[in-house]
């Protein structure tokens, strides 16, 4: 598996058979798209407009495509009132390993979601704020919850990206993490065996 960041809450995860592209809302923060007609489109906020994707999701159920298995989990959005829940946590299966996504979500989870969510190897955390996201202090909350081995933090202020709401500096948001960078990488290739107990902060270069 190969994780890289390509900006605002994008990502790609690449398998031994699979390209999974999280979030694509790229073309609408001027940047360029980054999804190709052979991969799988995850979105965890819905009235995404389809694309030319080999397979799009953006709401709860469960897929086996190509080998991922993926699981999409209802969740309060972050603005959204008590009791409403328009965003989408997804977890993805492949190689071995788990990946959690969880997007801009509520930072208190319920018993029965993290159940399904379950054990994870890597977090994919926004930590923007602005009122927009998650702050440094509501990912660790979830970050806490959850309890992977690996975060990646999202959705940070980044000049190239024109957000909706600004963005705080990954510097900040890092801080309020408690997490010092453990590194920062171009893209990240997880290996089973060097994962350990203690979390860690892997930060990745906007590609």
């Amino acid at each position: 598996m190969e994780l890289t960041y390509h900006g605002a809450n994008c990502l790609r995860i690449s398998t031994k058979k699979a390209q999974v592209v999280i979030d694509d809302n790229l073309g609408k923060l001027g940047l360029k798209p980054v999804t190709k007609p052979s991969d799988i489109s995850l979105h965890t906020f819905s009235g995404v407009p389809a694309k030319d994707s080999h397979f799009i999701a953006d709401m709860p159920g469960e897929y086996e495509i190509s080998g991922v298995v993926i699981h999409g989990v209802s969740a309060r959005g972050h603005s959204d009132e008590e009791g409403k829940q328009s965003a989408v946590i997804y977890t993805i299966a492949a190689d071995d390993l788990r990946v959690v996504v969880l997007g801009h979500i509520h930072e208190q989870l319920s018993g029965d979601q993290l159940e399904q969510i379950g054990h994870v190897d890597i977090a994919v955390v926004p930590v923007g704020d602005s009122g927009y996201t998650l702050d440094g202090v509501g990912a660790l909350k979830l970050i806490k919850q959850i309890e992977p081995k690996v975060v990646i933090p999202t959705h940070y202020a980044d000049k190239a990206i024109k957000y909706e709401v600004p963005q705080v500096e990954l510097t900040e948001a890092v801080k309020n993490l408690a997490m010092e960078p453990a590194e920062t990488l171009p893209k990240y290739k997880p290996n089973l065996a060097e994962l350990t107990d203690t979390t860690r902060l892997i930060v990745l270069e906007r590609q």
